[in-house]
């Protein structure tokens, strides 16, 4: 099949597969020549599931191909709606969706897919419903999760993203585990991080993580609104710890480091 895909349409098109979940394109065709970027799929049976595990697995791979989360946690569908015993009332909300999408970014992947369970059937009030979908399509449209996913991107192109590697090393101290787990990436030129905190607890970074002559420029850039507040410059040398301004679930926060000296703009902002 994609090999007559790749035939078919003479090349143009990029070539991926989609896995049952949860799982990895990977494990089945990472070495195939048509297979042009890996996809997992971390799927909807339990909340604060690292799906950010698959993209490290995908991106420490030989020969190096690019990896996205085909199919996270879609916003509105129900925790585990396949499996036994599992309750239809529980369902994803937009910090789920929120969570997913920076650990699975900042652990390497090349992109993410949003999902809400009312819009992918399209469902409208009239057709059968699919797993519990009761919102039209259209209202569903501006969910909290949808418009989380365009501030998402604000913040990444506000910087040069296509530098950022994954980088743990930066965080010496804070949650390795759970859903309050921290993330890193870091520029490989280490003008800029990012550090994600999803219930918002304290951490400590390296801040010679970052490479600067003139000082390091720290914010809090809020996911659920786009803002950025300034915390202070300093100097690049030994480790700080930072708490975020509000904790629990629900409320993540992203520090993002630069180097002053590169006179980037507020994260979030065009450059």
């Amino acid at each position: 099949m994609a090999l007559g895909l790749r035939t078919g349409d003479g090349g143009r098109h990029l070539i991926t597969f989609h896995p049952r979940g949860p799982g990895r394109s990977s494990d089945y065709f990472h070495a195939a020549d048509w297979l042009d970027l890996n996809m997992t799929q971390s799927s909807h049976a339990a909340r604060d599931h690292d799906n950010g595990l698959f993209i490290a697995h995908d991106y420490a791979l030989h020969p190096t191909k690019p990896t996205l989360d085909g199919e996270p946690r879609y916003e509105r569908i129900p925790v585990g709606f396949y499996l036994s015993g599992a309750s239809k009332q529980l369902t994803f909300d937009d910090y789920d969706c929120r969570q997913a999408a920076y650990w699975a970014l900042l652990a390497g992947a090349c992109g993410h897919t949003y999902g809400n369970n009312n819009i992918w059937q399209m469902w409208a009030p009239g057709r059968a419903a699919v797993i519990e979908a009761n919102i039209p399509w259209l209202e569903a449209l501006d969910h909290p999760g949808a418009f989380q996913m365009g501030i998402i991107r604000r913040l990444f192109e506000s910087r040069p993203f296509t530098e950022l590697e994954p980088d743990d090393s930066l965080i010496v101290d804070g949650p390795r585990t759970g859903g309050a787990k921290v993330r890193a990436a870091r520029a490989s030129n280490g003008s800029f991080a990012f550090v994600y905190s999803p219930r918002g607890e304290p951490f400590a970074v390296r801040m010679d993580a970052i490479k600067s002559k003139t000082g390091v420029n720290t914010w809090w850039f809020d996911p659920r609104y786009g803002t950025a507040s300034a915390i202070y410059t300093g100097d690049a040398v030994a480790m700080q710890t930072f708490t975020p301004p509000s904790n629990g679930r629900g409320q993540d926060w992203v520090l993002v480091l630069d180097d002053a000296a590169r006179k980037f703009p507020a994260p979030g902002r065009k450059p």
